[in-house]
């Protein structure tokens, strides 16, 4: 914009120009002070001052980038910032927009940390697809930290009121100095090859950037992503992320909360079991109560043989009565006829020779009528008892049918009433047999 003395700017004006100058000579500077009034948006923007002794100066860190961080800073606590100076130009205050930030004197670290992590996620280490689920029911749960570690009693601690059913193995191995990144890296690798746990809790407590270096090293990020059991990386407090924060299968903001993820409470254990059992004795009694009804129609429908053969005696017995009653009332009909034949004979004689003869012809003929139905009757009488010797119990006997009585004499009618080992008597069609109960079955 080309000026001269005498030109009148407005406002908005002198707030752009300046906020052209500010941007073109200020860009990708760093900076350091100390974070004050630090507030996280709902956005997920930071909003915060940046101060020194001597004065202060607005800043914003947007969610991208600060999601990128791998922690929360503090008020009070000191940075480097790299950042872009603008000018928020409708009140014309200028402003920091933060790209990144390291803590002061150890900016060499946290570099070396964002440079690690890109990298890993670049590999696709990070990525959810490769993370293995934790098994809620495990039947032994591994933790890899210190043996002086107050993180160990944390564990212990949730573990014996959460699940004291589930064994521990600890793998120890120191979490802070030069020689503990590797000595964590054999501990995970020793647990891996022994194969003994289901789930690998890796953990410590809070500390500053070089207290949680051991779990920013690449070589244990790389056992923990190829490890085939999962591992729960419980590093620091909330606010802490590390490395090995980023590759596990599940990253838990404390190691409490890395023992209250490995595995469910036994309380809701029970509380399954117990509905899972109330269900099943439910069912169990609903098919009870339906083998019970479909017995009882079976019973209803069961014809004893003792109730059978009852009935076929009361039949015999019918039948035999009226076999009595057809071969008697013929003669008695016969012997009536001839005595009153022989009266009227005796009454209308004029010519007793012809009447002996037609008289003895007539017994001739009455003895032949009378000889013929026998005949006829022995026939008939011995198909009935043919017929009846077909429905005599012993016949049901001889086609392989069995009467099955106790010892008492009780004939047996249901299999659950007998009892394993007691002692029988079987009447067949041919003679009988003895035989001990092995086993018993109900009628479905």
């Amino acid at each position: 914009m080309q000026t001269t003395t005498d030109s009148v700017w407005t406002i908005s004006q002198l707030n752009r120009r300046v906020g052209e100058l500010l941007e073109g000579n200020f860009s990708r500077i760093w900076v350091k002070g100390e974070i004050s009034n630090f507030t996280q948006a709902a956005s997920g923007h930071w909003y915060f001052s940046v101060k020194d002794e001597g004065a202060t100066v607005r800043a914003v860190m947007f969610r991208g980038r600060a999601q990128a961080v791998g922690f929360v800073p503090k008020p009070g606590e000191k940075f480097e910032f790299r950042v872009n100076v603008t000018l928020y130009e409708p009140r014309g205050d200028y402003q920091l927009q933060v790209e990144s930030l390291r803590r002061a004197g150890r900016g060499d670290l946290h570099e070396a940390f964002l440079a690690l992590k890109d990298k890993l996620a670049a590999e696709g280490l990070f990525d959810p697809a490769r993370k293995r689920p934790v098994k809620p029911l495990p039947a032994a749960v591994g933790v890899v930290t210190s043996l002086a570690a107050a993180a160990l009693h944390d564990v212990l601690s949730a573990l014996a009121r959460r699940a004291p059913h589930v064994p521990i193995i600890i793998y120890p191995a120191p979490v802070q100095g030069l020689e503990a990144a590797g000595r964590l890296n054999q501990a995970l690798q020793q647990a891996i090859g022994r194969n003994e746990v289901d789930t690998l809790l890796l953990v410590r407590g809070g500390g500053s950037l070089e207290d949680l270096w051991s779990f920013n090293d690449e070589a244990l990020a790389r056992t923990i992503a190829a490890s085939p059991i999962p591992v729960i990386s419980g590093v620091g407090h909330e606010t802490d992320f590390t490395i090995a924060d980023f590759v596990a299968d599940v990253r838990a903001p404390t190691p409490t909360a890395a023992a209250e993820l490995c595995c469910r409470s036994r309380q809701s254990c029970v509380t399954e079991l117990g509905a899972i059992v109330s269900a099943l004795a439910a069912q169990q009694l609903r098919m009870l109560e339906r083998a019970a009804l479909r017995l009882d129609r079976a019973v209803a429908m069961l014809v004893s043989p003792e109730q059978r053969l009852r009935q076929q005696n009361e039949r015999l017995s019918v039948l035999k009565s009226r076999l009595t009653q057809a071969a008697v009332r013929p003669h008695e009909g016969r012997r009536a006829q001839l005595a009153m034949l022989r009266t009227r004979l005796s009454y209308a004689a004029p010519k007793p020779a012809g009447i002996r003869s037609n008289v003895s012809g007539q017994q001739q003929r009455l003895g032949r009528a009378l000889e013929g139905l026998l005949e006829r009757r022995r026939q008939r009488l011995a198909a009935t008892l043919q017929t009846l010797e077909a429905l005599s119990p012993r016949s049901i006997l001889q086609r392989g049918y069995a009467i099955v009585r106790k010892d008492n004499g009780e004939i047996v009618k249901n299999a659950l009433d007998l009892s394993v080992g007691e002692s029988l008597s079987v009447e067949l069609g041919r003679g009988s047999a003895r035989v001990n109960v092995t086993q018993t079955h109900g009628l479905l």
